[in-house]
Order: C-alpha cells, then sequence, then structure tokens
C-alpha cells in the first residue's frame, strides 16, 4: 500500500464499485461505499460468470434489430422489448437503430477486445491472492449451434476473431462432443472461444466484500443518493439519507441505475435496464457435469458448471425496472436446454428460485468508461452490458488510473461516458 492519496466515494457496490474499491485502496485511498440495496442484491450476484474477449461486437450490430423485431411477438423468445411510449425507451431505440451498422462493429471490435483481455487477466490476478477462491476456470467457452445459419454466421465471426489475435477452434460435432466426454451434446458443431474462461461469481462478490472490509473500507448500506452540492466544476458533497457525504474523488458505477444517478449531477447517460433470468440446477450425478461453461447460440442461453451444479440463464427483456418474474421466458430457457443437451431433464424452477437482475445496456453496446469532463472530480464506469463482470477488474483499475491522474493501461476514448451528451 502507498501513502494515503485522499478519499474516494464510490456509488454502487456491484462489480464495477468493488473492484473500484480494490484497486483504489492499493493505491492509498481511503475508500468509502455507498449502496442503495444491501450488499447481495445486483447483477453481479446471478450472472452466467462470464469472461468474454470473445463478445467483442457491440450489442448494437447488424441484424440485431431484424430479429428483435421477430421475437417481438413470441412471449418466449430471448429478446424483448416492451412495446412503450416511454420517450426513455423511444430515445435509446433511435440511437440503437443509428449504430446497428458494419461500421460501428468495426470502429469498436478492438477497444471492447482489449477491455475484456486486460480484464481477463486481472482475474487470474485476483485468484493468485490467498483471500481468493472463486473456481476461476479459463478453460474456454463453448459456442453451440444446430443450425446451417447459425454455423456460417459463427464461423465467419469466429475468422475474425483469430484474425484479431483470439485463440478459437472452429469445431464439427465430433471435435466439439471430444471436449465433453461426459454429456451428450445434440449439435451439429461449434467454436471454442479459449480466450474465454468462467468463474462462480457468488463466491467472488462475497469474497471481494470480505476482503475490502478487513482492509478498511466502510460500506454504507441502504444509502440511495438523493443529490449532489456541486460548486462549479466541483462535486463538494453527495447527500443520502438526510446526511452529506464529502470526498476528494467520487466514483459512479450504478450498474442499470446510473443514468438517474448521473442526472443528479447533471449529466445525461442514456441507458436501458436489459431484464434477465437465471436459476441453478442440481446435477442427479457428478458423471454428467459439463467441463465448460457455453451458450446455446439460437436460444441465446448461457449454461455455466458452478459450485458442483449447472447455472442456467438468458433472455434480454429492454423495458423499465419492474419486478416481476415473467414466467413464460423462464420456461423458454428451460424448454430450450434439452434440444442441445438432452441428458438435462430440467423441470420449470418455483419463483423463488429464479433470480432476474438489469444488465445495463447502453444504446451503442459500448460502456461508459472515463473521467467526466463536466465534474473534474467525477469518474463514471458502468454501462458493461452482458459484459458487466467481465469487464469489473479493468473498470476498476482503470478508475484508480484516472483517479492518480495516470495514463490508463487500456486505450478508452470510444467509451467517453458523456458522449450522448
Amino acid at each position: 500500500m502507498t501513502q494515503n492519496k485522499g478519499k474516494a466515494l464510490i456509488i454502487g457496490a456491484g462489480i464495477a464499485g468493488l473492484s473500484s474499491a480494490y484497486y483504489l485502496l492499493q493505491k492509498g485511498w481511503q475508500v468509502e461505499i455507498l449502496e442503495q440495496n444491501d450488499l447481495f442484491y445486483n447483477c453481479s450476484y446471478g450472472n452466467a460468470g462470464m469472461i468474454v474477449p470473445s463478445h467483442f461486437t457491440p450489442l448494437a450490430a447488424p441484424g440485431v434489430v431484424a430479429q428483435g423485431i421477430r421475437w417481438m411477438f413470441d412471449s418466449k423468445s430471448p429478446f424483448y422489448v416492451k412495446p412503450s411510449l416511454n420517450i426513455k425507451l423511444l430515445s435509446w431505440g433511435l440511437k440503437f437503430l443509428q449504430h446497428s451498422n458494419q461500421n460501428h462493429v468495426d470502429r469498436s471490435a478492438a477497444a471492447i477486445r482489449d477491455l475484456n483481455l486486460a480484464s481477463s487477466q486481472l482475474y487470474d490476478e485476483i485468484a493468485q491472492k490467498e483471500e481468493f477462491d472463486f473456481e476461476l476456470n479459463q478453460n474456454g467457452i463453448l459456442m453451440l449451434y444446430k443450425t446451417e445459419k447459425v454455423a456460417e454466421e459463427e464461423t465467419e465471426l469466429a475468422h475474425k476473431a483469430i484474425n484479431m489475435g483470439l485463440s478459437v477452434d472452429i469445431l464439427d460435432q465430433k471435435g466439439i462432443q471430444e471436449l465433453e466426454p461426459d454429456i451428450c451434446l445434440d449439435v451439429i458443431g461449434g467454436i471454442n472461444y479459449k480466450c474465454d474462461g468462467h468463474m462462480n461469481p457468488m463466491k467472488l462478490m462475497r469474497q471481494m466484500i470480505s476482503y475490502l472490509k478487513k482492509n478498511g473500507v466502510i460500506f454504507h448500506i441502504q444509502h440511495k443518493v438523493t443529490g449532489f452540492e456541486i460548486s462549479g466544476n466541483t462535486i463538494k458533497t453527495l447527500i443520502s439519507n438526510d446526511k452529506k457525504f464529502t470526498a476528494d474523488r467520487f466514483v459512479m458505477t450504478g450498474g442499470s441505475f446510473l443514468p438517474e444517478l448521473a442526472q443528479k449531477a447533471g449529466i445525461k447517460i442514456q441507458l436501458m435496464p436489459g431484464k434477465g433470468y437465471s436459476f441453478m440446477h442440481h446435477l442427479e450425478s457428478s458423471a454428467n457435469t459439463l467441463k465448460h461453461a457455453a451458450l446455446l447460440l439460437e436460444a441465446r442461453v448461457a449454461v455455466t458448471p458452478m459450485n458442483g451444479q449447472i447455472r442456467f440463464g438468458g433472455t434480454m427483456e429492454l423495458a423499465s425496472h419492474q419486478n416481476k418474474i415473467n414466467m413464460k421466458r423462464v420456461e423458454g430457457i428451460v424448454q430450450s436446454i434439452p434440444k442441445y443437451l438432452p441428458d438435462f431433464q430440467v423441470k420449470l424452477p418455483k419463483e423463488s428460485e429464479i433470480w432476474f437482475g438489469y444488465r445495463p445496456c447502453a444504446p451503442d453496446g459500448l460502456p461508459y468508461l472515463g473521467q467526466s469532463s463536466q465534474l473534474k472530480n467525477l469518474i463514471i464506469a458502468g454501462g458493461g452490458g452482458m459484459m458487466g463482470l467481465s469487464l469489473g477488474p479493468i473498470f476498476g483499475k482503470t478508475v484508480s488510473e484516472l483517479a492518480n491522474d495516470q495514463k490508463p493501461t487500456v486505450e478508452i476514448k470510444i467509451f467517453n461516458p458523456e458522449r450522448f451528451n
């Protein structure tokens, strides 16, 4: 630890907030974290636990809109935009349309890849510490497909990934089956992104909180930010629960609540919450286990071995926050599993066994990461979309570099948090 640099106040205790605290601590900052819920309610817990350098294509990509429109009329489909006259959704949708083109994909790919690769390396470093054991497994993620159309698209994408320097194998049915000898795969082939990995997010989050507390980080839970006192281009105080908090640097993470938070400081950030569901499946016998995490591509379902069980997750429901579980969506996930993995006879879980969370989705599919140009003591790190957990450590490291006025390890210009202002 270096000498005390001052006090940093982080808003949000998801993976971006905790990682920011972790790296600021290493640079000698005194750190406090404000969280509007308790510490065990956010997107970083129930996700698929995947580390994804393979996800270098932003959500806003050619073909996504047409596919989304086809799926809108199917209540069990993987992607759904709730029709609404909500002005925020309309504005988000128009920007999404503007960015759903090949030029945007090509412009963003290398930056997203570099962010994920740097983050993956940081996960390896964290896992070396004796306080951490979160089932990190950097053995690749399998992209499994059943149709020639998807095989063609994925092979093209895999060649792109290889040209970008990622470690990837394109496999036929026999090749992919050899990687999973203990279970039957009903697919025509798949891609093994050997650059990817997976972990147990629950364990990671708990260990991270315990490590931070042990090293002097103060947590304020059930603290919702109600406002900021700003003088010129500087945040003087943050107001929460009728108390005033001061700091030298403020860090906004805040997940899918980032727009409301930023608005209180006079900054416009566009995000829509993309609701996803997951549940755990207990295996009948340990013989039937998967060795790799996988994505069932046509169904858009994530499958991750975790703690001797399997987590299934999926769907992307774009609408405002509402805490209702749509069982039709969960049924869609359950019904797709045996089509790829006939050994798994998965029952529809009870509502109490289903987790849901909101991925923070920017209209161009890129995160918001950087120093605010409006407020000189504010750093923003969020909007990771479906890569939130994957990007956690690099968000944190970048925050600590910006707080220390250092040049970030990774190029972040394209992720400018005020790009839609």
